[in-house]
């Protein structure tokens, strides 16, 4: 299968869609991010990569970092961590509080905001430095050691994290949260600040693509059955209230973050990633999505 055609063939039909979207920009450090920006990466799971456009240039992964912190706690904690938080899609916005009010504070999926945050407590009932042990797991899962926190992003996280301290206060009043919020936090908002390309996201991305096994060193990072889950998950609730959508469009297990990244793949086959800054209203890449479907439709492959 010629990849890089593929991926030509997709990045000129799609760039000029960037004007339909918008960069997010509730996120001062966000906002100033060049709209036009436009990269996109495909690995196989023999290693073999392929890129086009600014497949090289660092970007906010954001909320596609819930897959690596979730894939941390799940491999420590197991099914015992399905009693802090559900397996169904939200139907509300990824930030809502709605929710955590009629269901004691357990959040829906670990994909959405709440979900994450308490995700983040749980590791740190698992690593004395969370924030160190969750940078060197990607950077093994990606292969480079060069990939670090932004702390300018991380700041602005911060500072303009209303509502996710809202979230996590909230939780700790169900019994959900066990740690100091501030410190719970401070794990989440660096998560969503890590720096990658799509170039090492693809490649970090893998392991899930492989059947849990990381193929550059063999390493099993999850069992069959929980990367098995784990790709559920993607498909069904990756994509927050679009994620039906993906999988009816797309029809890849996948997870997007607010600074225009979707990470996806095609077990025993490949991982992708497209970045396209700018987000449609439901806070997912416009480009990506589209180059996402494209990507499957001249493929002629799916998880379908």
């Amino acid at each position: 299968m010629d990849y890089q055609a593929i991926l030509q063939r997709i990045f000129y039909e799609t760039r000029p869609m960037f004007t339909q979207g918008k960069v997010a920009d509730y996120i001062p450090a966000l906002a100033s991010i060049d709209p036009s920006r436009y990269g996109i990466s495909v690995v196989s799971i023999d290693q073999s990569a392929y890129h086009i456009g600014d497949a090289h240039i660092p970007f906010s992964i954001q909320s596609i970092s819930k897959v690596f912190s979730f894939t941390l706690a799940y491999k420590h904690r197991g099914d015992d961590i399905w009693n802090r938080i559900g397996k169904e899609s939200s139907g509300t916005a990824f930030n809502s509080l709605i929710q955590l009010e009629y269901e004691n504070g357990i959040p829906r999926n670990p994909f959405i905001n709440a979900g994450a945050i308490v995700v983040a407590d749980i590791l740190l009932d698992i690593f004395p430095d969370p924030l160190q042990e969750m940078l060197r797991f990607v950077r093994q899962l990606a292969g480079d050691a060069t990939i670090h926190y932004n702390p300018v992003v991380a700041a602005s996280e911060r500072i303009y994290g209303h509502r996710n301290l809202a979230l996590a206060h909230f939780m700790k009043s169900f019994g959900n949260i066990h740690h100091d919020v501030d410190q719970v936090l401070e794990i989440y908002f660096h998560q969503c600040a890590i720096e990658m390309t799509s170039s090492q996201l693809a490649t970090a991305f893998l392991y899930l693509a492989n059947n849990g096994i990381n193929p550059q060193d063999g390493v099993q990072i999850l069992d069959s059955s929980r990367a098995k889950r784990l790709k559920a998950l993607m498909l069904t609730t990756g994509l927050y209230n679009e994620s039906s959508e993906f999988a009816f469009r797309v029809g890849m297990p996948g997870k997007s973050g607010v600074g225009g990244g979707i990470a996806a793949l095609i077990p025993d086959l490949l991982s992708m990633v497209v970045w396209s800054p700018p987000l449609n209203s439901m806070g997912n890449s416009v480009v990506g999505f589209e180059a996402l479907e494209r990507f499957t439709t001249y493929l002629g492959k799916s998880v379908f």
